[in-house]
C-alpha cells in the first residue's frame, strides 16, 4: 500500500520537475487535475476532489482518483478548481486592437469563454470574429450586433426574424443584406442585439422593432447601462419584454447625475420582473473603476456591492481586456481578485462568488437563448465540456486554465501550442469551426 501511495505521489511531482516539455502535445488518455478545493455551485461541490478530464469533456469528479500509466497530472494542491470564467461582455479585440493579443491576456486572466458587444458591431463581426476562432483562439467566442446596424439594412423586421432563426433564403440576403457570401454565412451565428445608446440615439420605433426582433428570434437585448433616464426609457418601451442592461454599476460613476441616486435608480429597475444585469468587476473593487475610465463614489459601490449580496444581479462581467487599446469600463485582470474580495470582504460566500462568472451566466445565456448546449458550460459536473479555471487564491490570479480539454494557460503564461482550443457560441449552440477562416485553402482533388 504505502510503495502504490509513493507510486502516484511520484507521478505527481514529475510535473514540478518539468516533465512536461509542451502540454499540448500529448497523447494519453487522461488528464487528472489532482488535489485541488474544487468549487462548482451548480453541482453544490466545495471539497478537495480529483477532475479527470477526456477529450473535451469532464468525465469523472471523485475522491482520490487510481492514476493509471499514460495519465497527464495536474498538481493542484492549495489550489482552487473553478469551472471556467464566463465573461459574458467582454470586447473581443473589437475596439480597433491591432492584435488578437487582448484577447490572449483575457484568456490568461482565466476567462475561457467570451462574449464580443462591441461599439456598434456591423454585420461583418461575426464573420470576423469567426475567422479568428478558426485560426486558433484559446478561448470560446460569441458576438454581439449593435442595433443602429440591424435597422441599417434593407431587411425589414420580418426578414431579420427569419435571418435570424435561420431561415432566410441566400437569395434575399444577396439583396437586403449584403453581397458578402462570410457576412451572410454568419449573420444568424449570434447571441443578441446591443443598443449602445452611449454611442447611438435610437427613435422609440425604432427600440420597439429591436425588442420585437430579440423576443421573436430568441436573442437578447442588452441596453448600454449609465444613464438612468435611458435605462427606465428602455423599460417603459420593453412593455413586459425581456431586456439586459450591461455594465449597471456604470451609472455609480456620477457621469449622469449625482452617482448614489444613480445607483439606486439602476438597482430598483433590476428589481423589474422583466430585467437582468451585470455589473463589471473592476468597479466593484476598492479603487471603485480604473483611472482610464470611470470610478464608482464609494457610497455607489455600496449600493452595487449591497445589490450583489441580496442576489438583485447575479452576473458580473469585465467590459474590457487587459492590454486592450481602449478597456471600456473594465479589465479581465480584476476579475479573479475581484470574485475572491467579495467573499474576503463577506459581500457573497465563495460558491455564490464563482458562480456569478460561471453557472450564472451560463443558466441565463441557455434560459434566453433557448440552446440547451449552454447546460454543459458553467460547471464542473460529469459530462460538462472541460473549461477548467484554476485559480492560487494567495495571488488572486489562474494558474492553469482549461479550454474544452486543452490545456492554454499554465503559470500564467499562454502556451504557444494551444491550437484550436476555442469555439464559436452562439444560441444554436457551439462550433469548433465557422468555415470562415479556411475558406482560403482550397483542396483540389
Amino acid at each position: 500500500m504505502y510503495n502504490e501511495l509513493l507510486r502516484q505521489k511520484e507521478s505527481v511531482l514529475s510535473l514540478r520537475r518539468g516533465a512536461v516539455q509542451d502540454l499540448q502535445k500529448w497523447n494519453g488518455r487522461r488528464t487528472i487535475l489532482k488535489d485541488g478545493l474544487v468549487v462548482d455551485p451548480e453541482n453544490e461541490r466545495k471539497d478537495q476532489f480529483d477532475i479527470v478530464v477526456e477529450g473535451d469533456t469532464i468525465s469523472s469528479v471523485e475522491k482520490n482518483v487510481y492514476i493509471e500509466k499514460g495519465d497527464r497530472i495536474l498538481e493542484c494542491e492549495g489550489l482552487q478548481i473553478w469551472p471556467g470564467l464566463i465573461d459574458s461582455h467582454l470586447h473581443l479585440g473589437d475596439l480597433f486592437d491591432v492584435s488578437t493579443n487582448s484577447i490572449v491576456c483575457a484568456v490568461q486572466d482565466g476567462v475561457t469563454a467570451g462574449i464580443s458587444p462591441g461599439a456598434g458591431n456591423s454585420f461583418m463581426a461575426p464573420a470576423l470574429l469567426g475567422a479568428e476562432i478558426d485560426r486558433g483562439l484559446p478561448l470560446n467566442a460569441g458576438v454581439y450586433l449593435g442595433a443602429a446596424n440591424i435597422l441599417g439594412t434593407s431587411m425589414n423586421e420580418e426578414e431579420m426574424i427569419d435571418l435570424f432563426q435561420g431561415k432566410a433564403a441566400k437569395e434575399l440576403l444577396e439583396q437586403k443584406l449584403s453581397r458578402n457570401v462570410f457576412t451572410n454565412q454568419m449573420a444568424p451565428f449570434i447571441i443578441g442585439i446591443k443598443d449602445h445608446m452611449g454611442h447611438f440615439i435610437m427613435k422609440d420605433e425604432d427600440i420597439d422593432k429591436i425588442f420585437d426582433i430579440t423576443q421573436k428570434a430568441n436573442l437578447i437585448y442588452m441596453s448600454h447601462t449609465q444613464d438612468p433616464e435611458h435605462s427606465w426609457r428602455m423599460y417603459e418601451l420593453s412593455k413586459g419584454r425581456k431586456l439586459h442592461l450591461g455594465h449597471a454599476n456604470a451609472a455609480g460613476t456620477g457621469s449622469h447625475g449625482n452617482a448614489e441616486e444613480a445607483m439606486q435608480s439602476v438597482i430598483e429597475l433590476c428589481k423589474k420582473k422583466n430585467i437582468t444585469a451585470e455589473f463589471v468587476t473592476t468597479m466593484l473593487r476598492k479603487n471603485g473603476g480604473s483611472r482610464e475610465g470611470l470610478r464608482m463614489s464609494e457610497k455607489a459601490r455600496e449600493k452595487a456591492l449591497n445589490a450583489l449580496s441580496e442576489g438583485i444581479v447575479k452576473i458580473l462581467v469585465s467590459d474590457g481586456q487587459h492590454q486592450s487599446t481602449m478597456k471600456g469600463f473594465g479589465d479581465t485582470s480584476d476579475n479573479i481578485p475581484c470574485i475572491l474580495e467579495l467573499v474576503e470582504n463577506g459581500v457573497l460566500p465563495l460558491e455564490k462568488a464563482v458562480a456569478t462568472m460561471t453557472c450564472n451566466p451560463a443558466q441565463y445565456l441557455s434560459e434566453k437563448l433557448k440552446c440547451s448546449v449552454w447546460k454543459k458550460m458553467g460547471h464542473l459536473g460529469k459530462g460538462a465540456f472541460a473549461n477548467i479555471t484554476i485559480v492560487d487564491p494567495k495571488n488572486a490570479r489562474a494558474v492553469y486554465v482549461i479550454v474544452n480539454g486543452q490545456i492554454v494557460v499554465f503559470e500564467g503564461r499562454i502556451l504557444r501550442s494551444f491550437g484550436h482550443a476555442g469555439r464559436w457560441i452562439s444560441k444554436f449552440g457551439i462550433s469548433e469551426k465557422t468555415g470562415v477562416g479556411d475558406s482560403s485553402l482550397q483542396i483540389i482533388r
